[in-house]
């Protein structure tokens, strides 16, 4: 009977022992499966955060290629602003500062990756590619500065050469316009002719013509009255009313360059040929009764 005990005792020991060990077990495979699962959940996030930043750098490849293609039109625009200038400065720097958040997020997950207890060779590689491709995005970028710093001293020559070829232009106008005044004022001085119709006493009266008992009448001799006559242009004056039944042209115009008619009863003069009528003189005396 003691004996029957004692292995009874014997054999729930031994059961009791192989019970612990299998939940032992089963912990440590619990144990097993849980951080397996932690780091593929680890993997999973990096993977996706990687697959994120891809995307982000293509898209900031596409920002690239658009600030290429707009500095490339602006700089071959004569109407770009400085504001426009400006907006693409402002995109420049915008695109830096992401790169360099890019750059961050690599080495952070670079360092996440080292630390974990997986050797993801196809990860590894994919940061390296991210991280040349964000090296060339900046070289790229900095070539872009330098282009757009080239276009603004190139605007700034530009501008100062029109502002010169503007000063030239209004220097040149003022003296094409200065000439030209000049010249119209001289033709118009050269085209200047003075005429009076007046009577024989008039004309005397202001020391136009001169006569005396048995001489012949002399016109314009000495100190004679300027305002009596009236001031014409040779250009436009060739036809002159007299107002008179009787009109004798005292001044040395040329026969044949004038003929004077009768209209309703009054003497006109007609100047037939300008340039012969006024090549003696520019001044013409016309005595009517």
């Amino acid at each position: 009977m003691k004996k029957f005990i004692l292995m009874s005792l014997a054999v729930a020991m031994l059961l009791g022992s192989c019970n612990s060990k299998t939940n032992e077990e089963e912990q440590q495979q619990q144990a097993l499966q849980d951080a397996s699962k932690q780091e593929l959940a680890t993997a999973v996030a990096d993977r996706d955060q990687l697959l994120s930043l891809v995307n982000e750098i293509a898209s900031g490849m596409e920002q690239i290629k658009r600030l290429e293609n707009i500095l490339t039109v602006t700089n071959g625009m004569k109407g770009e602003t400085a504001s426009q200038r400006a907006q693409i400065e402002a995109d420049i720097a915008a695109i830096q500062q992401t790169l360099q958040q890019r750059r961050e997020q690599l080495a952070d997950l670079e360092s996440k990756l080292n630390k974990s207890n997986l050797n993801n060779s196809n990860l590894r590689k994919t940061i390296e590619t991210l991280r040349a491709q964000i090296d060339s995005q900046s070289a790229e970028i900095e070539t872009l500065r330098g282009d757009l710093a080239q276009a603004n001293e190139r605007i700034g020559q530009l501008n100062t050469a029109v502002d010169s070829l503007n000063t030239t232009v209004t220097s040149v106008t003022d003296e094409r316009d200065a000439a030209q005044q000049e010249s119209t004022e001289l033709a118009n001085e050269l085209n200047t002719c003075y005429y009076v119709v007046a009577s024989k006493s008039e004309l005397k009266d202001h020391k136009i013509i001169e006569t005396g008992f048995l001489r012949k009448t002399k016109i314009m001799k000495g100190d004679f009255d300027q305002n009596f006559f009236t001031t014409s242009d040779k250009r436009t004056l060739t036809t002159l009313p007299l107002h008179s039944k009787k009109a004798e042209v005292l001044s040395n115009q040329p026969a044949g360059s004038y003929k004077i008619v009768d209209q309703n009863g009054q003497k006109v003069l007609h100047i037939t040929n300008p340039d012969l009528f006024w090549s003696l003189s520019n001044y013409l005396v016309i005595k009517i009764d």
